[in-house]
């Protein structure tokens, strides 16, 4: 028998974003600030996404390199991913695409999107000529490494800090 959770949004739909989702872009980007980052990292300003999201959503929609897609049901954002392609360098001579940012509001989680949403940034990337996939997470969230290990990530580095 499936989840209750897995029937209770079948209508969802993953879709790359447009004008007119930057109010429900903005509104996953403060959730995501709110639950991961503001939690997990005081360095950064809670007030960005207030500030500076819709700008820097509206510019990567023209960007060919970017990708943002939207979990839409029935009209309304309730989860987004962002992506960006890099282009192969001297140093690192393959072209990764990074998933830079993931959210899915708490209504619609466990039901499949957050998988769905990867798998679209997959095929996104394939389609780009990407030759590796990275994401990065707070080493304190573990139910992030969690859900991206089972998609097939594997940490790579780890990166420390500390006060100067």
């Amino acid at each position: 028998m499936p989840s209750p959770a897995l029937t209770c949004y079948p209508m969802t739909d993953i879709r790359k974003a447009g004008p007119d989702d930057i109010e429900g872009l903005v509104a996953c980007s403060t959730g995501l600030f709110a639950e991961d980052a503001g939690t997990r990292d005081p360095t950064l300003s809670q007030d960005w996404p207030r500030l500076h999201a819709a700008d820097s959503f509206r510019a990567q929609l023209d960007d060919d390199s970017k990708l943002v897609l939207v979990a839409d049901d029935g009209g309304a954002v309730v989860g987004h991913l962002t992506g960006s392609l890099g282009e192969p360098s001297d140093i690192r001579p393959i072209r990764v695409a990074m998933l830079v940012s993931m959210y899915v509001m708490a209504s619609h989680r466990d039901a499949g999107v957050g998988a769905r949403l990867v798998a679209t940034f997959q095929e996104w990337a394939a389609a780009a000529g990407a030759d590796r996939l990275a994401v990065s997470a707070y080493a304190a969230n573990e139910g992030a490494i969690r859900f991206y290990r089972r998609h097939g990530f594997a940490p790579r580095t780890v990166l420390l800090e500390r006060p100067a």
